[in-house]
């Protein structure tokens, strides 16, 4: 006569299994995390250049000045047309030098000139490096995350705001571009501007945030004149989109 065996006992086999593979799964260390990508300067290290001095403090929230600016925050936002608001939101994702395309033309793009596409690529390295620190000293909320009444059209997030990060890269890579084609001057410094308010549209910013990243501009633009680096690719960005354009060699200053 065969016996059966009580459930208990048929199920050890099952129980020792189990416990074995979680004592393993416990003793396999998790892979380790990837470390973070660490930045490098290009052209202007951080460590040399504190931008803290040549900025001032933004007003106060509690100011009389930031009152203003948040009225006109409000304005700007109940006056702002669906044109506005498609362009704002257009340069809340566009971030390079081919911003420019509406000065240069539609052939003005990435594939067609590599090496400028480089060059933008390690002015926007340097400034990122360079502004962060002065969002990170300043500490000035958003218009968005001080006045919940706003209602902004861009992506929104808790960074600080001033000085602008958009409109620091939009006025030097307008900088930037002027070394390379001069004869635009009056139309990249006033699609600089328009880049500029266009935050102001999105309601990231208040205005003192963008003449604050003006200040920088030109502050990192000299710095990175005297660098060797930034020389020869400003000039093999130059020479590549000159002859993209048509345009003759500058003659060098005197």
């Amino acid at each position: 006569m065969c016996l059966r065996k009580p459930a208990a006992l048929l199920l050890l086999p099952l129980v020792a299994v189990t416990l074995s593979c979680q004592t393993l799964k416990a003793q396999t260390p998790a892979p380790a995390a990837k470390p973070a990508k660490v930045r490098t300067p290009n052209y202007v290290d951080p460590m040399l250049l504190d931008l803290t001095l040549v900025l001032p403090p933004p007003p106060a929230q509690d100011s009389t000045a930031t009152r203003a600016e948040l009225a006109e925050v409000h304005r700007v936002e109940q006056s702002r047309t669906p044109a506005q608001v498609a362009e704002a939101e257009y340069d809340d994702h566009h971030e390079d030098i081919f911003l420019y395309a509406k000065v240069l033309g539609p052939d003005y793009t990435v594939d067609a000139l590599p090496l400028t596409a480089l060059l933008s690529a390690r002015v926007r390295n340097d400034a990122g490096l360079l502004n962060s620190p002065l969002k990170a000293y300043f500490q000035r909320p958003r218009p968005y995350n001080f006045d919940t009444s706003l209602h902004p059209i861009c992506d929104t997030n808790k960074d600080f705001s001033y000085p602008s990060g958009h409109t620091l890269n939009g006025y030097l890579f307008g900088f930037v571009l002027l070394q390379m084609v001069p004869e635009k001057r009056t139309e990249v410094l006033a699609r600089a501007e328009e880049y500029g308010e266009n935050r102001v549209v999105c309601e990231a910013h208040y205005p003192s945030d963008l003449e604050a990243s003006r200040r920088v501009a030109y502050a990192i633009l000299a710095a990175m004149l005297s660098n060797p680096r930034f020389q020869h690719d400003l000039t093999a960005a130059r020479t590549e989109l000159r002859q993209h354009l048509k345009l003759a060699p500058l003659t060098p200053a005197p």
